[in-house]
């Protein structure tokens, strides 16, 4: 066979297992047997071997995976990734439905599109010029692991997109669940049974794992599929509803759940509920409740989003399953923030493929309300199917014998005496330096969300508080590579490492610095927000409890945190301990006051030259300005790059000012006055 007449083939036969590709996953009609499948790939690789010079990249036999990786890079996400806000409650998802429809001003009932929620793992996808580009990891929701190669192993997911029924974007952004069907993790726990290895507990655990392998050739070997659940910029595309969104998805060859369904209201909505309660243990794969979003995408951008989740959606969670068990005893834990709660210790129970040996009490009040007692038979759930709680207590089984429980007075680590604030549930160890506490601030301070110091676990810093080597965070900066050699498991070389980690970490952001200091409620959305808002770390230390409130996506009991976290005494002197140990935040350039965008709105749209969207977002939202997604009467400016979309001719249309990214950087050094 000529070069020429093999190129051609080579082509064929990629187009023919891309369509048997996409009917057997999205469509759900194979047209032919997986044997003849095969036949096809194996004819594919064979006339690739024979002539390497045709080989592709994207071709289906390349999802074997690639060369192992050293480690997983940290991307930003282009967008905030949100979890829905979760219920088990029908009566919730009604409330949710009252309170959508008054904030949108809606008498009539709201249409909704309904999925189903499937128990896996959320990933955002890009693909750029219709070809897969990147798959992140949801991480902290503002930035995840990028494991590409990994979900390149998926043959759900096409790596080229069709362009036959809809046009495509240069740049698509999606976000999928990523899940282990029944069969395929049923297959991976038989071989692991054979091998000797450990068993997975779970479908959802198994593919969160398969993800994070540094192999991508083992991922392969697993067969993870995944469905698209949401199309990001719909309406740049012209797209007004969900629904909508979710066929033109399906329509690029993405697989989309089959059983969507629109509901044209509430009522509508509760009844898909209803049904799927018993149909869902016939599926192929794990779901743990139903996700109900509203249809008109003109209404997510109204609603808008908290720092956690969006408003226009609500997940109703299944019941989930139930064991009974027995209290042998209670375990008081302190939290990080100091924070005391209870765990029981119980009767070994299996629950949904895993043995429960401890389930969380939450607080004291919940004892008090369970009137639990130790040697009670109880009944433990997985809240979310994930954490095991305690959810009721069989009164009707006691023998007498069981003993009451109650509070401790004092710290079961430090041995302080606890407290508790007027109207507060939990019960606070408030020693600064209680081993239990510092333990995880230490933990909480090196972490990979706070400064990232590799090498610093659980078992070391045990080691250096036990051995009173560390105080604070801020020891941490002075400790010699001689002392760290001489702790249990470390020797020259771990010790040289840690000292380097601890030089690298030395000038970290001041959103990574703002999230490791673990000031109450600030997690690492928050501290990203402050820190875009108050770029310097001495402004936002003297920042105002209004000022702070007042803030996109803070709020006044982040804002009440803050402030009295910078005005401790204690927090002054750890601060300036840690400036002396030479760990400065990196502070964010001001070309111009916080404030001098406040009360304008600003809508961004197309290919910026120099800035992403975020980015200039960023810009704007740190002088005080506020981004929204769509245009409204209330739009003071359009920031328009390259490839606009429909967005250029409304903003024209309605006399709204345009600027391109030059505009938009001079608008920030002079605000809008022109001084």
């Amino acid at each position: 066979m000529q070069r020429n007449e093999a190129r051609r083939k080579v082509e064929q036969l990629r187009r023919t297992i891309r369509e048997h590709n996409r009917r057997y996953y999205v469509d759900n009609a194979a047209t032919i047997s997986d044997g003849e499948f095969d036949g096809l790939m194996a004819e594919l690789a064979a006339l690739e071997e024979r002539f390497p010079q045709l080989d592709d990249p994207e071709s289906p036999t390349h999802r074997v995976g690639g060369e192992p990786l050293a480690a997983f890079r940290t991307v930003a996400h282009s967008r905030p990734m949100l979890s829905l806000q979760n219920t088990y409650s029908a009566e919730e998802v009604r409330r949710f439905d009252e309170r959508t429809r008054r904030l949108l001003g809606e008498e009539g009932p709201l249409a909704y599109v309904v999925e189903l929620k499937i128990d896996g793992i959320a990933v955002a996808l890009r693909y750029e010029r219709g070809h897969f580009a990147l798959g992140l990891t949801r991480g902290d929701g503002t930035q995840g692991d990028d494991v590409t190669a990994n979900l390149r192993t998926i043959r759900s997911l096409p790596l080229v997109l069709s362009a036959e029924a809809a046009p495509i974007p240069e740049r698509v952004e999606l976000r999928a669940e990523v899940y282990f069907p029944r069969a395929a993790f049923a297959a991976l726990n038989a071989r692991r049974r054979e091998a000797g290895l450990g068993l997975f507990a779970n479908p959802r655990n198994a593919a969160a794992g398969t993800l994070k392998l540094l192999d991508p050739r083992l991922a392969t070997e697993r067969h993870l599929a995944l469905f698209a659940y949401q199309l990001l910029d719909a309406p740049e595309l012209g797209i007004e509803n969900h629904g909508a969104a979710l066929e033109r998805m399906r329509a690029w060859g993405l697989p989309v759940n089959p059983h969507v369904r629109r509901a044209a209201g509430i009522d509508e909505a509760m009844a898909l509920c209803e049904q799927w309660e018993s149909r869902r243990r016939d599926l192929p794969y794990d779901t743990d409740g139903l996700v109900l979003k509203l249809a008109r995408l003109t209404w997510h951008a109204s609603l808008g989003a908290t720092s956690k989740v969006p408003r226009w959606g609500i997940a109703y969670k299944f019941e989930t399953d139930r064991a009974q068990t027995r209290i042998l005893r209670v375990d008081w834990q302190v939290g990080r923030t100091g924070a005391v709660t209870p765990v029981a210790v119980l009767e070994p129970v299996q629950i949904l493929g895993t043995t429960v040996k401890r389930a969380t009490l939450h607080n004291a009040d919940e004892i008090a309300r369970l009137d639990a007692r130790l040697g009670d038979r109880v009944t433990i759930e997985k809240g979310g199917e994930i954490i095991p709680k305690v959810v009721e207590v069989h009164r009707e089984a006691r023998t007498g014998e069981q003993r009451p429980l109650g509070p401790p007075q004092r710290c079961p680590v430090c041995s302080e005496r606890l407290e508790r604030e007027a109207g507060a549930v939990a019960i606070r160890c408030v020693n600064e330096h209680c081993p239990a506490q510092l333990k995880r601030r230490i933990l909480h301070f090196a972490s990979r969300g706070g400064l990232e110091i590799e090498g610093l676990g659980a078992a070391l810093v045990e080691q250096l508080v036990d051995h009173g080597m560390v105080h604070d965070v801020a020891d941490l900066f002075a400790l010699t590579t001689e002392e760290l050699a001489r702790l249990e498991r470390m020797g020259p070389r771990s010790a040289a490492n840690l000292r380097a980690a601890l030089e690298a970490s030395r000038r970290p952001s001041l959103a990574r610095y703002l999230h490791a200091l673990g000031i109450r409620h600030v997690g690492a959305r928050a501290a990203r927000l402050l820190a875009e808002a108050y770029p310097l770390l001495h402004d936002l230390a003297a920042a105002d409890p209004e000022a702070l409130a007042s803030l996109p996506e803070i709020g006044p009991t982040i804002a009440a945190s803050v402030h009295r976290y910078f005005a401790r005494p204690e927090s002054r002197q750890l601060l300036a301990r840690l400036e002396q140990a030479g760990i400065i935040p990196r502070p964010i350039a001001k070309t111009a006051e916080p404030s001098s965008l406040a009360g304008l709105t600003f809508v961004l749209t197309g290919t910026l030259p120099n800035w992403s969207r975020e980015e200039a977002g960023q810009h704007i939202i740190a002088r005080g300005g506020r981004v929204a997604a769509t245009l409204s009467g209330k739009t003071n400016y359009l920031i328009a790059g390259e490839n606009p979309g429909s967005k250029l001719a409304k903003a024209e249309a309605a006399g709204i000012p345009v600027l391109d990214e030059t505009g938009l950087r001079d608008l920030l050094s002079r605000g809008p006055s022109g001084d």
